[in-house]
């Protein structure tokens, strides 16, 4: 997903989600089992590059930081899959112990982590380390982040196995040190000890110190508590006009742009290339499984109330999952802010840690990795302006049966159309009030996280049972743009009804959570309510697929091509501007 505000505008966020398939039982954890047992380092040689690149990650920038050079890693994709494979070959041996990548802290890093899980230490000889550079210092070789390298334990005695794999795919493997029982790591420099620290000392949990800073609630708060809905008119007959302009903002448009630069055909296990769901399908092929991925994180949410805007972004993303058909299970994340140091940054990071970790913590979804990225922030006359604290979610689900997926298209003509979910006359933080109106400060849009853990275990009962045809939770637009996605993809239309009882902008565009519009064949439309009243779900019945119009209220918005037209070319359109 893109988002595109302001505060990004000289702090351009990046976050990509990896998720990769192993087999049970044939996993190697990132252990140093064994004293006595070799240490290896293979792949590529050891340069300056990435010294300090985990302290330049969590630095404040300035105009001198492009003179960090040291600090940029310098990537080899090609070299990248070359380790890859030949570490899946090795792994196939027997003789790997344990394994983990270098990552922030090079060699420091892996050796500490790794004797730490074991209780173990490790001797290392500092100048068996291949480099890139002459005369690198042992300092600089422990700190080096230099991509496409791996820390082995071995198994003793099944030393040429390893070198065989390594060699036949050209990669240097060499053996710089040894397991040891003390508890200790100690690095040497053509025999003489340069460094001797307990392994567990620089692990978290170990020695290293907690601080407890300083941190206040933000002063914008105070707008935001001063917001007043009755401010924001009524559209009255604007209602198409405000529509158009809202399906057109760089946050509700298709994203292809983007996502077509890459090919989402590899290995042909995607499933929802060209029948989208509301998290991306692969299919894992040989077991009648599938993956279901998402990223997720709206920062508008989280800068009105990071507590529940963290909540927001993980329930949105289970939502996903589920819309999909799967059933979420893990998250990793990215927490991206501003300056630390300023206790009003501080407060939304320790917010919306505390609100992501009670919304895994209820949708059993352990959080199995992820980073912090600090110092996010733009100078804007004078002042230091950070980003919306953005803690973005990456979630991973299962779908036991492929029969399950679920995409988000309308599937046919005379199909009913149901909204699950609680309809509320809610405007908080909606894309409608800040594209359309120029509203920055406003609520969050309202949210109970009971609520939403129901909903979605029931949504999941009934997609399971087969009730339903399609289903598209309702997020940025509302309810409207989330028709009309829906009808974009078939170009079929359709007929429903607001509630009276509700502002009829509320109704349409507002984001209030936990709402998610399901289609339905009439001839399982019994079926679906009978469902719903006995569980108690909160439910509306819309109305139907219904030829190639959207008509709402008896009021023709046009045919749905010429929405896809805006769809489909706004975001070229905006970025040719520039």
């Amino acid at each position: 997903e893109v988002y595109f505000y302001p505060c990004y505008q000289q702090n351009i966020l990046v976050n990509a989600m990896s998720v990769g398939v192993v087999r049970k039982g044939e996993t190697v954890s990132a252990r140093a089992d064994g004293p006595g047992n070799p240490v290896f380092i293979v792949g590529s040689r050891t340069g300056k590059d990435g010294i300090h690149g985990a302290t330049f990650a969590s630095a404040d920038l300035t105009e001198d930081s492009a003179e960090d050079l040291p600090s940029v890693q310098v990537g080899d994709p090609f070299q990248e899959k070359l380790l890859l494979e030949a570490s899946l070959e090795a792994i196939r041996t027997g003789a790997i112990v344990g394994m983990q990548d270098m990552g922030a802290a090079g060699i420091t890093c892996s050796t500490s982590e790794m004797s730490a899980k074991s209780g173990t230490g490790m001797r290392i000889d500092l100048d068996r380390v291949p480099t890139r550079q002459d005369n690198m210092k042992p300092f600089e070789i422990l700190l080096s982040e230099s991509q496409e390298r791996m820390l082995i334990v071995g198994r003793k005695g099944e030393e040429e196995a390893l070198f065989r794999v390594f060699d036949k795919w050209d990669l240097q493997c060499e053996q710089i040190g040894e397991v040891t029982d003390t508890g200790r790591l100690e690095f040497f420099w053509h025999g003489e000890k340069v460094a001797d620290v307990p392994a567990h000392a620089l692990v978290l949990g170990g020695g290293a110190p907690v601080y407890e800073r300083e941190y206040r609630p933000p002063a914008y708060l105070k707008k935001i508590e001063a917001f007043d809905p009755e401010s924001i008119p009524q559209p009255g007959e604007r209602l198409q006009e405000w529509a158009r302009k809202l399906f057109g903002s760089p946050n509700i448009v298709s994203r292809r742009w983007v996502y077509e630069q890459y090919d989402s055909m590899v290995r042909t296990n995607t499933l929802t290339t060209n029948r989208p769901a509301d998290a991306a399908v692969v299919r894992v092929k040989g077991t009648g499984k599938g993956l279901a991925a998402t990223t997720d994180c709206n920062a508008s949410y989280v800068f009105a109330d990071p507590y529940v805007g963290a909540m927001i972004a993980v329930a949105e993303a289970a939502r996903n999952i589920v819309c999909s058909g799967a059933k979420p299970v893990a998250i990793t994340n990215c927490l991206n802010f501003g300056n630390p140091y300023n206790p009003e940054v501080y407060w939304q990071f320790v917010r919306a840690v505390q609100g992501m970790g009670a919304a895994c913590r209820k949708f059993g979804t352990p959080v199995t990795g992820g980073n912090v990225s600090f110092y996010n922030q733009m100078e804007v006359d004078g002042k230091t302006v950070p980003v919306y604290p953005t803690p973005t979610i990456g979630m991973l689900g299962i779908l036991e049966s492929l029969e399950h997926l679920t995409t988000l298209d309308l599937k046919q003509e005379g199909d009913r159309i149901y909204l699950l979910g609680k309809v509320s006359d809610d405007l908080g933080s909606s894309e409608y009030i800040r594209w359309v109106h120029g509203v920055e400060y406003s609520p969050a849009p309202r949210f109970d996280l009971d609520e939403e853990y129901e909903l979605q275990q029931h949504l999941l009962e009934i997609i399971r049972s087969g009730l339903v045809a399609g289903a598209h939770d309702v997020s940025e637009g509302g309810l409207f743009v989330c028709l009309m996605e829906s009808a974009l993809v078939r170009g079929l239309g359709f007929r429903v009804e607001t509630d009276a009882s509700i502002r009829k902008d509320a109704f349409l565009f507002g984001e209030s959570q936990s709402r998610v519009v399901v289609s339905v064949r009439p001839e399982k439309e019994a079926a679906l309510r009978n469902y719903l009243q006995s569980q108690g779900v909160p439910f509306t019945k819309l109305g139907e697929v219904f030829g190639a119009e959207a008509i709402i209220d008896g009021e023709n918005f046009g045919s749905v091509e010429q929405w896809k037209y805006i769809y489909d070319t706004r975001l070229e359109e905006l970025l040719e501007s520039e």
